[in-house]
């Protein structure tokens, strides 16, 4: 039973907890490896995210080794996993967060009903029976519990403060309040959080937290309307990030409240100057490029292109700027090395962006690739870098399908055509494709080699760093038989971007299928 009360001082710090490794990754398409995982979650540390909730450890068996592998690497954050109120998932999780310094054990079952009924087909009482049990149980292998009410957003008030205030009484340290459909509005979402602390006998025993979608575009607000009426947790993602339209984005909602201090009693502990490399590295990994008028990490972000915006900024930067570009990691100090850089020079910027070459094999692998880029890219940024590493480490995990090399002609009254050499399963494979364009011509070829069967529903094209000279940034989303993949995919040659994404993609096709729970 728990009997610790929130004290003042822990009120006034609005913990951050990242979902982008486990709500994020139900993107479609935005699957992520073990190594992938760890590399965010060694980011997010750097952030400071108070909470990484790294995955679903009873969903997969590859889920379940991603959150003990984040459980080892990561060693100030606290590390959580997620389960359902059913004892086998609370003890896989348990077994998956058993090396972390830290750990939370996060148990929810559905408490609306619509839910109650139809999915769960259980009674009110039955429901409540199994918070309490999965929370008691959850607090033999950890103090550090969480409890979530799925779908609260619309479950019955009356009802969500008798199955809170007795998952509270069992021991569950953080209540959080789900919008699982993105439903509900920030004039009703931020009083209920504020009606249901003032309600329940115990509140005072649990930080209350809460968990909001994008459906109808309101995540953000829907949460900081909640922690402008007590709540003290904001569960959100990088990019913002996750299934359909996405979780509150974590860079808008920390800056909102550092930036707003006039009306939020509290503040975060983030390190917000890591925000940019966050929000660089997930794109990359993930195949999600950020759109260049979002919020705080956008392209677009700190750009001014009106000439009366332009004047007052160089006046005033205050004029129209409410936030510094360079607190969240934007600067123009980002050309880092060339041609004529040394392999300890290569290795020490990767150090410093916090990027951990794995052995040395790697290392001569990814400086190979940096020396290429540099023959044909005279300025190489930090994101170029970013991209290095990403793509030896997709090379290194090619183990069905390998683009060798590459030549595609291209004729303004004739259709394109692209010879092409493949490794597949080891064996050099000669092919060739025509198209109405360059990039369907490659698409043409290896889909020729390689007798594949799948749908391409996403194709997209972003520069990587400014300039004529830019790595083109190709994301590839291919679908078959349910499973949806992105694959990326970066060249200054954008013909030969587009084909490393569709390599990527299908090497990902061909990958164990991972199994997922969308929930909360």
């Amino acid at each position: 039973m728990s009997t610790q009360t929130i004290s003042p001082a822990e009120r006034d710090r609005l913990i951050i907890f990242d979902t982008t490794l486990r709500d994020g990754e139900q993107s479609p398409g935005a699957s992520m490896t073990r190594d992938e995982k760890v590399r965010i979650a060694k980011a997010l540390e750097r952030l400071k995210v108070d909470v990484i909730e790294a995955g679903f450890a009873i969903a997969s068996v590859g889920d379940f080794e991603s959150v003990k592998a984040v459980a080892e690497a990561v060693n100030e954050s606290t590390v959580c996993s997620l389960a359902r109120t059913s004892p086998g998932d609370i003890e896989r999780a348990a077994e998956a967060l058993a090396p972390a310094q830290r750990r939370r054990i996060h148990t929810f079952i559905a408490t609306s009903p619509i839910h109650m009924q139809h999915k769960l087909r259980m009674e009110p009482d039955a429901v409540i029976e199994a918070a309490v049990g999965a929370v008691k149980l959850a607090r033999k292998f950890t103090d550090d519990v969480e409890f979530s009410p799925e779908d609260a957003g619309r479950s019955e008030e009356d009802f969500l403060c008798r199955i809170l205030e007795a998952v509270i009484d069992a021991g569950a340290t953080t209540i959080n309040i789900p919008d699982t459909v993105g439903y509900t509005l920030p004039e009703t979402f931020g009083p209920l959080i504020g009606k249901l602390i003032q309600r329940i006998p115990n509140s005072d025993k649990a930080v209350f937290s809460v968990h909001c979608h994008n459906d109808l575009g309101l995540a953000v607000a829907n949460s900081l309307s909640a922690v402008q009426h007590g709540a003290r947790q904001v569960e959100c993602t990088i990019n913002g990030l996750g299934e359909r339209a996405g979780n509150a984005a974590l860079e808008e909602v920390v800056m909102a409240v550092r930036t707003r201090q006039d009306q939020f009693d509290c503040d975060t502990g983030v390190n917000t100057r890591e925000i940019m490399t966050c929000s660089r590295l997930v794109s990359g990994i993930t195949g999600f490029p950020v759109q260049p008028n979002k919020a705080v990490v956008g392209a677009n972000a700190f750009a001014h292109e009106s000439g009366i915006h332009q004047d007052g900024v160089i006046k005033a930067r205050e004029t129209y700027e409410i936030m510094r570009a360079e607190d969240v990691g934007w600067t123009d100090e980002r050309i880092v090395l060339g041609k004529h850089s040394g392999r300890a020079a290569f290795r020490q910027r990767l150090t410093e962006l916090g990027i951990t070459i794995k052995s040395d094999a790697e290392l001569n692998a990814a400086f190979t690739r940096f020396k290429a880029l540099a023959d044909r890219k005279h300025v190489i940024y930090d994101e170029d870098l970013q991209m290095v590493v990403s793509e030896t480490r997709h090379d290194e995990l090619a183990e069905h399908l390998k683009l060798v090399e590459m030549q595609v002609t291209s004729h303004s009254t004739q259709k394109p055509v692209c010879q092409m050499t493949l490794q597949i399963d080891g064996q050099v494979v000669e092919t060739t494709g025509e198209g109405g364009g360059p990039v369907e011509a490659a698409f043409n070829a290896i889909k020729a080699a390689t007798k594949t069967d799948n749908e391409l529903v996403l194709y997209s094209v972003n520069n990587v760093t400014p300039g004529s000279d830019a790595q083109g940034e190709v994301t590839v989303r291919l679908k078959k038989g349910g499973r949806i993949v992105n694959g990326l995919g970066a060249h200054t040659d954008i013909i030969i971007a587009s084909a490393r994404a569709y390599v990527h993609a299908l090497n990902r096709l061909e990958a164990p299928e991972r199994s997922t729970h969308k929930t909360l």
